[in-house]
């Protein structure tokens, strides 16, 4: 994303959504930065980054690590994230490019 463009909404991303902006928006959700229906179109890119500041901040109460999450937010965790991944799967995304070797 270009410093003076403004974000498309997760729902508007390639791949489903399994992007970086994606999970950054995804993770936001888990740890409640945002309500569970924004989709942050519109948004400019000093947005997106401010929301990466307080997601990092989240995540480094529990060392970056999922299984570090208190129970319920673990738990939301794997709801938003796997249904993430099934709506993308639905979508064609498969997954094989953050795998492959490029």
């Amino acid at each position: 994303m270009r410093k003076d463009e403004k974000y498309k909404g997760i729902d508007n991303e390639i791949n489903g959504g399994m992007t970086a902006i994606g999970k950054l928006i995804r993770d936001a959700k888990v740890f409640s930065l945002i309500e569970d229906s924004e989709t942050c179109e519109g948004w400019n890119h000093a947005g997106i980054n401010a929301l990466s500041d307080r997601v990092n901040q989240e995540w480094d109460k529990y060392g970056c690590l999922v299984s570090q999450l208190p129970e319920e937010l673990f738990k939301r965790h794997q709801d938003i994230h796997n249904k993430a991944m099934t709506d993308a799967k639905a979508a064609g995304w498969s997954g094989e490019h953050e795998i492959s070797e490029e």
